[in-house]
């Protein structure tokens, strides 16, 4: 079993490895906000300024100690929504997915959104995507999809669906 562990708001032991993580992610397609040619520097830097922003991260490692995944819990700031928080970043290395990480990440963060006392998570994914699909079957719901919402790595306008779980 991969380790879960949490990524202090430094981050800089983890800086590398989020950063290789991210790029990974944008070179195989994956529509989470940036655009191909994404550099390590470039990547470095977003987690830079993801790091500090209040959101709790958690990556997962493999047997060496390499990053492998990461996910991110941003709790809601606003007073009416002190039990909700938005779910972002979860991200698996390529060579290790269909290996449990992401599901490792999922049952961490739940498990800690709990803690907290959110009992409410939103989160956006491609439509369409395998990731739509396994949401699914970890028991998030369908609220809906947002045509045109993002461009993927090619810069195409893809939709993406917004789903949600009661904890």
């Amino acid at each position: 079993m991969r380790r879960v562990t949490t990524v202090e708001p430094a981050g800089a032991a983890d800086l590398d490895g989020l950063a290789a993580l991210l790029v990974d992610a944008v070179e195989g397609g994956a529509s989470v906000g940036f655009l191909s040619g994404l550099d390590l520097e470039g990547a470095r830097a977003f987690w830079r300024r993801a790091l500090g922003g209040g959101a709790s991260t958690w990556v997962a490692r493999d047997r060496d100690g390499a990053v492998v995944g990461c996910v991110q819990l941003h709790p809601s700031a606003m007073p009416n929504g002190a039990h909700r928080a938005e779910v972002a970043k979860l991200l698996v290395l390529r060579r290790a997915r269909g290996a449990g990480v992401a599901g490792a990440l999922m049952a961490r963060l739940e498990q800690e959104a709990r803690a907290l006392g959110r009992t409410v998570l939103v989160l956006d994914t491609e439509t369409g995507s395998p990731a739509e699909a396994v949401y699914a079957r970890w028991g998030w719901q369908r609220v809906g999809t947002v045509d045109a919402y993002a461009a993927d790595p090619y810069g195409t306008l893809r939709p993406t669906t917004i789903l949600t779980k009661r904890l």
